[in-house]
């Protein structure tokens, strides 16, 4: 569980970092972009890659960098 916790926190820092908000997520953020993002790019990419806590990665960051877009999209600041 928290190993999981920490993977899914991995995985939303480096989306955040793509898509660069980053910087306006804060650590519970991370942690649940990458979770979500985790389950939304397994169900459109599948399993394959390198798997750490049971989600895999590659498809997992996928996942988390959508998320992060749709979420900013609809939520962001508009400047």
């Amino acid at each position: 569980m928290i190993w999981s916790l920490i993977v899914g926190g991995f995985i939303g820092f480096i989306a955040g970092g793509i898509t660069r908000k980053g910087g306006a997520m804060g650590i519970i953020a991370n942690i649940i972009a990458g979770l979500i993002g985790s389950s939304v790019g397994q169900s459109l990419f599948g399993t394959w890659g390198p798997n750490l806590a049971g989600m895999a990665l590659i498809p997992s960051i996928l996942g988390a960098v959508i998320v992060v877009a749709v979420v900013s999209f609809f939520f962001g600041k508009k400047e």
